[in-house]
């Protein structure tokens, strides 16, 4: 599938915003020991620009509730819900993404207190938008987009500090959830590339005991077997899906599955890979998430509390072939799209200028960004910690620029 549209997620922001300290305006100026500082760098999130779209797939166990709005099933479930174990249900959703980035945002002052000096933080405001697309008729994913997710935030790059804390570059993603979660989540920014393709590891749904630990207390439901057709499950029945190879035993076992078939056929040639979290680690990082009062609940116990997220990111550089038709200098530029590495994979639509005439096919080597991620979100309820897992492919849909030095 060529030619990814973005047909709903966007940013804008006033043209030329750039953020930037007021020192020199409401000051002396800026003097030859005090200039004014430069644009703040971007790291990796340089390739956080224009517009993304792509397919994923979603995975979560969600509360279920009594009279009147219980969630029912097509087929009988024991014990009836909501009696544990049937007091969740495991929602499956093919998905479409869009993900928009605005332009940098400048250099944002933090001030740093006394032995500390001030740094100067750049980044970029993106929004998320997703649907699902599972068809239970078809076991395709060509169902009516139905919307499931917003998320506006803010992607930020902060710089090395020497003093307070003692702290190498670093990355933060900070966002609101819909449902009602704000999240700060961080990590080291990520110093060297991987030449080639990621190596993706395996991520695991299984329920584990709050406070516990998912390897050695992990409790697998019966929703987590794909042939099952009797369990509390949305879809329950997953034969055709089965069938059609679109959810499979082994995305239920390691939904990374997903990334990786997303990869074959692909000519990948540099990886960054960087995993941000809420969870405050060493050395200095902080960060968290904060939910509303519905979702943390009171002595009964979290609805669905979400407690903690990460999610690792590898920004890729894909390369691409392009055949470039017989063309004559002066005519209208061509909009090339490669050839797909597979069924249904997506592909970015390529803006072809060239630089001398061609007068026979001429086959030109390109390359253009593609993000991957695998997001886990623990959401506590009923005494259980359950992964959300949450992986997609995103392609860009802004039109990519071909240089001149293409066609050298």
């Amino acid at each position: 599938m060529s030619g990814p549209v973005n047909p709903g997620a966007g940013i804008t922001i006033p043209a030329g915003f750039q953020i930037q300290p007021v020192d020199d305006k409401l000051g002396p100026g800026p003097t030859p020991s005090n200039p004014s500082p430069a644009p703040a760098p971007l790291g990796v999130l340089a390739n956080f620009k224009g517009n993304f779209a792509g397919t994923g797939f979603n995975l979560i166990f969600r509360p279920n509730s009594g009279p009147p709005t219980t969630t029912t099933f097509p087929n009988p479930v024991s014990p009836a819900p909501p009696n544990p174990p049937s007091e969740n249900v495991l929602e499956l959703n093919l998905t479409t993404e869009t993900l928009s980035f605005s332009p940098s945002l400048g250099s944002v002052p933090n001030r740093g207190l006394e032995k500390q000096n001030d740094i100067f933080l750049n980044g970029v405001s993106y929004v998320q938008a997703i649907s699902d697309v599972t068809n239970i008729a078809t076991g395709k994913a060509d169902g009516t987009p139905v919307p499931i997710h917003l998320e506006p935030g803010l992607w930020r790059h902060i710089p090395a500090t020497n003093s307070d804390p003692l702290l190498g570059e670093s990355l933060t993603r900070m966002a609101s959830i819909p449902h009602g979660t704000t999240i700060n989540a961080q990590c080291l920014a990520p110093t060297t590339s991987i030449a080639g393709p990621p190596t993706i590891p395996p991520v695991d749904i299984t329920p584990f005991p709050i406070g516990g630990n998912q390897q050695s207390g992990g409790i697998k439901f019966a929703s987590q077997t794909a042939s099952a057709t009797n369990t509390p499950r949305l879809p329950q029945d997953l034969s055709k899906f089965i069938a059609q190879g679109t959810i499979t035993q082994a995305m239920l076992t390691d939904p990374n599955t997903v990334l990786r078939n997303d990869n074959v056929g692909k000519t990948i040639t540099k990886t960054f890979v960087f995993t941000v979290s809420t969870k405050a680690v060493s050395p200095e990082l902080a960060g968290g998430t904060a939910n509303v009062a519905f979702l943390h609940g009171s002595s009964a116990g979290p609805n669905a509390d979400a407690a903690q997220m990460s999610a690792t990111f590898w920004v890729e550089t894909v390369q691409y072939r392009l055949v470039v038709p017989p063309f004559k200098l002066g005519q209208a530029l061509l909009k090339i799209a490669p050839p797909t590495p597979h069924p249904g994979a997506l592909v970015p639509t390529f803006l072809v200028n060239p630089p001398v005439e061609i007068t026979v096919p001429k086959t030109i080597v390109i390359t253009a960004t593609q993000i991957q991620y695998s997001q886990v979100v623990f959401l506590n309820f009923a005494g259980l910690t359950w992964p959300h897992v949450s992986v997609a492919t995103l392609v860009p849909t802004t039109l990519q620029t071909v240089p001149a030095s293409a066609f050298n």
